[in-house]
């Protein structure tokens, strides 16, 4: 890859429109399956696409990055990757990732699974051995030791709506096309296996348009918004310390993973809906800082906002490097409660509990001087505030991390509550037989 190509990796898209772009006119060069894979990522509206290198799919990252409608973010981990596309598919409606085969492709699997309990188009794209080896007894690399090469794809297909291996040019085109027209109208992912020595080769069906579907328009109930506005501002005028709400606006986007860090956003009075996106995610633990990275390059004209666990953070925090890297401006409050806080209200062990970090000090060294960032640690609501001042005065073209240090037992009264139920639901004994 040349240093030229390196420098684009996480250029934001020349257009904040969340609608598809046409891709630029194919040559007849162009009509490869890598080129023709990055055409119809276009084509559906997907202009940014998350992924981690591997010896199998490196060519079809070279190809991806020859579209110039296509920018390519490198990902610290394939976890993240696969939680950018579903933070990603959430503002564009459709997101994509790329991995390498069955070391790579289980390690997203998580997030692929959490897009599938949220009802999200994702296009997981896997490099593939190659297709010479398919039907051998060659024992590969990056996988479990067994010739058979299918382990990875009866993983996915329990959490992806389609799955299509390629390893040959004659039914490429349909197989790619199915899957990806199949995510759009299922609104589900969908696993696509390409074999590493095909995305670099030609086939005349490359050339050709997709068949054109029509989806309907997905609308909102306009009375129920309407409603929810209403006592969202009501909520908001009644609120004792609406520190954090000063921030919000129609520009805003707030991301909380649901658990810990979703009753500390109450805590800390961020209410849902009113005017600006919230987005939370039901499926997959430490979901948040892959989303945010996603949700943050599909939509540059919002400031997000993340509120995120300790425990979560833990999970993956490398990708705030890339958060950096791509000159993103998203404001992270980091709680810091000493460890799974929600777990505990469930049901309280030594297992609950992690090693504490100096969170700020980390995102200090991966910082590192290079990039726009800043950060600050907070342990009274004076200081709190002072930090949202400067967040959005000036260090708004900053990432900026604020650490907020709380008590561990310091939890709200629908924790408890909710907790509570939890313990009472998962500890009912077996039915008499």
């Amino acid at each position: 890859m040349s240093s030229s190509s390196n420098s684009n990796l996480c250029s934001l898209p020349s257009t904040t429109a969340l609608t598809p772009s046409p891709p630029s006119a194919p040559s007849k060069s162009s009509f490869t399956l890598g080129g023709h894979i990055a055409r119809r990522l276009v084509q559906i509206g997907v202009t940014d696409v998350f992924s981690v290198p591997g010896d199998f799919n490196l060519t079809l990252l070279d190809h991806l990055i020859a579209e110039p409608s296509l920018n390519l973010v490198g990902c610290c981990n394939e976890l993240n990757a696969g939680y950018a596309a579903d933070g990603y598919a959430r503002s564009r409606g459709v997101g994509a990732c790329v991995v390498t085969f069955t070391v790579g492709g289980l390690s997203v699997i998580n997030a692929i699974a959490g897009a599938y309990s949220e009802n999200l188009p994702v296009v997981c794209i896997v490099g593939g051995p190659n297709s010479n080896d398919y039907g051998t007894s060659r024992i590969l690399h990056h996988t479990i030791g067994l010739p058979d090469f299918s382990q990875e794809l009866r993983c996915f297909q329990t959490i992806t709506c389609h799955q299509a291996v390629v390893n040959n040019l004659d039914d490429a085109h349909e197989q790619i096309d199915t899957a990806i027209s199949t995510a759009l109208k299922a609104s589900k992912p969908v696993y696509i296996s390409i074999s590493c020595n095909l995305p670099g080769l030609f086939h005349p069906t490359f050339g050709r348009e997709p068949i054109p579907f029509s989806l309907p328009a997905k609308l909102s109930n306009k009375m129920g918004l309407e409603a929810a506005v209403d006592a969202a501002v009501e909520f908001l005028n009644k609120a004792v310390k609406p520190h954090i709400q000063k921030m919000l606006s129609s520009e805003t986007a707030v991301i909380a993973e649901t658990g810990d860090s979703w009753f500390n956003c109450q805590k800390l009075k961020l209410p849902k809906g009113c005017g600006y996106e919230f987005q939370m995610q039901y499926g997959s633990i430490g979901w948040s800082v892959g989303a945010t990275l996603g949700y943050a390059q599909a939509a540059p004209e919002k400031r997000v906002i993340a509120c995120i666990g300790d425990g979560s953070f833990q999970v993956t925090a490398q990708d705030v490097s890339t958060m950096i890297r791509c000159g993103q401006r998203t404001i992270i409050f980091l709680i810091n409660n000493g460890g799974y806080t929600i777990e505990v209200e469930i049901h309280d062990g030594p297992y609950n509990v992690i090693k504490n970090w100096n969170y700020t000090g980390l995102v200090d060294a991966i910082h590192n001087g290079e990039g726009k960032c800043w950060t600050k640690k907070v342990f009274f609501e004076e200081e709190l505030v002072e930090a949202i001042e400067a967040a959005t005065g000036e260090h708004k073209d900053s990432l900026c991390f604020i650490e907020v240090v709380v008590h561990k037992d310091d939890t709200s009264k629908e924790l408890l509550e909710w907790g509570s139920r939890v313990s009472d639901a998962n500890s009912r004994p077996p039915n008499p037989q």
